[in-house]
């Protein structure tokens, strides 16, 4: 079973992606912030990352920079899910590291 790690400040949001990860037989982790999603990375490297761009503290794409300037993570797989639909924050959003952009 494969771990989809959620980083998703809205609990709403993350539960609703956990719920249809789980159907379809994911393993699922959600956490609210960089913080706790570096800590979940450290501990357990997953098979893929849904990352909001948005999130308290640190965002999502300087999560993205930092896990692809470090060895362990620089192959992690990255997706990013935001309400940041603009042709310049996807460009952005891709630079960063994501291996796809989606808006919410």
């Amino acid at each position: 079973m494969s771990l989809v790690l959620v980083i998703e400040d809205e609990p709403a949001i993350a539960e609703l992606v956990a719920l249809h990860l789980r159907h379809s037989g994911h393993e699922v982790q959600c956490v609210a912030d960089a913080e706790a999603a570096q800590a979940a990375v450290t501990a357990r490297l997953p098979d893929l990352v849904l990352l909001d761009w948005m999130l308290p503290g640190q965002s999502g794409v300087q999560l993205a920079r930092r896990w692809r300037a470090d060895p362990r993570t620089r192959e992690l797989p990255i997706i990013i899910l935001t309400a940041r639909a603009e042709e310049a924050d996807k460009v952005a959003g891709l630079d960063a590291g994501a291996d796809d952009y989606l808006t919410k």
